[in-house]
């Protein structure tokens, strides 16, 4: 080729812009300027050098699963158990040995909101339709605590080694020491409507909250022991309900956002900077976000239309695969420990367990301990209602 054009004639010429074509002048039609147009051409799929499942390792049903978006309803802990809440209970389910047990149920109306364990152990926080805040000790069954001070139901809960930050309904989101009695040791009040995203970085210098008034703010560490502290970034880009936040785990200072259905965006922020790194229209309503421990990507649950999981290349942002089962919006996502598998509960009552992220490595080393048969013991545990 570039034999050909060094032999072509003199008289040849070849045009090249190097920051595009030139603008056509204010009011002047042109019936060629289609010649004149840069378009992006949509992002390939990714190529995946693994397997991939296309579908899911369990389905297992949850009936009266809450509908709410706003909600926080399901996390896998560190001690490999799921916790799920269902209406006013909240169940526990050991994948490695098959056991559920139901931990406990809330009276009358009431119903659970949120649910978090902690980072390392089997305390798990539980936020509750009357502005509690519970501490339960799942090994012994045991409400081992309970934490008021807020004025509306608590949607939101994020572990920060012994600091619980509890996001509520009100707005307001305070944090709680629950090594000491006088628990309440500050409030965050930049939002003005329900916090239905909350999450603390990896190195835990960094919360960021997502709120039902489209805004996502990142808060300095520091900011927890002040009634008056101010966001470090008011970031007000989504035009919807942000509940999907998640921090990138090898780039601490990288975050993810998702919008919801009149957003439908993930957008890429550099917490220190306040920098919108990326966008990515989804063309749905974004429910959840999750990084993988392995490779460089990450999940989405979303709504209308599909109700699909997608997995994506990260930076490129092109759609490795995406995963289809739900038939209702997917509400909630929580990773496994070992990062290998990826549970989805959503308003279809059930709740879908993929293998998403595994090794051939990884696969060998914990071989028996992923989802196996016993799980069906789960189905049958929350037919009970």
């Amino acid at each position: 080729m570039a034999e050909n054009l060094a032999s072509g004639s003199s008289n040849s010429k070849i045009l090249h812009f190097k920051s595009g074509a030139p603008m056509t002048k204010e009011g002047h039609q042109n019936n060629l300027r289609v010649l004149y147009c840069q378009s992006k051409p949509a992002a390939p799929k990714a190529k995946s050098t693994r397997h991939i499942p296309q579908a899911e390792d369990r389905i297992l049903d949850a009936p009266d699963l809450l509908d709410d978006y706003y909600l926080n309803l399901l996390d896998w802990g560190s001690v490999n158990q799921l916790a799920l809440a269902l209406s006013g209970a909240v169940y526990i389910w050991n994948p490695s040995s098959g056991e559920t047990h139901h931990l406990f149920q809330m009276d009358g109306d009431d119903y659970i909101s949120s649910v978090s364990w902690i980072g390392q152990g089997s305390i798990l926080g539980v936020g509750t339709s009357k502005y509690q805040v519970q501490l339960w000790d799942v090994e012994q069954a045991k409400c081992i605590r309970v934490m008021g001070g807020h004025a509306a139901r608590v949607g939101s809960l994020a572990w920060n080694s012994f600091i619980l930050s509890s996001g509520s309904r009100s707005g307001a989101i305070h944090h709680h020491d629950v090594r000491v009695a006088s628990h309440h040791i500050g409030s965050l009040l930049g939002h003005n409507q329900e916090v239905c995203g909350l999450q603390w970085s990896p190195d835990g210098k960094l919360l960021a909250s997502g709120g039902n008034d489209n805004v996502l703010n990142i808060w300095p560490q520091g900011g927890a022991s002040s009634e008056a502290a101010n966001p470090l970034h008011t970031l007000t880009h989504h035009q919807a309900a942000v509940k999907a936040v998640a921090w990138c785990p090898w780039q601490p200072n990288v975050l993810a956002s998702g919008g919801g259905t009149a957003d439908r965006h993930i957008r890429f922020w550099n917490a220190n900077t306040g920098t919108c790194l990326n966008s990515v229209d989804t063309n749905s309503q974004v429910c959840g976000l999750l990084w993988s421990k392995e490779y460089k990507e990450l999940i989405s649950g979303h709504g209308f239309s599909q109700h699909q999981l997608t997995i994506w290349k990260y930076p490129a942002m092109s759609r490795v695969t995406e995963l289809t089962g739900h038939t209702s919006r997917v509400l909630h996502m929580t990773m496994s420990p070992d990062g290998q598998h990826v549970a989805s509960a959503a308003a279809d009552e059930t709740l879908r367990l993929w293998k998403c992220f595994s090794t051939q490595q990884k696969t060998k080393k914990a071989a028996g301990r992923g989802t196996g048969k016993e799980g069906a013991s789960l189905m049958s545990c929350m037919k009970v209602r």
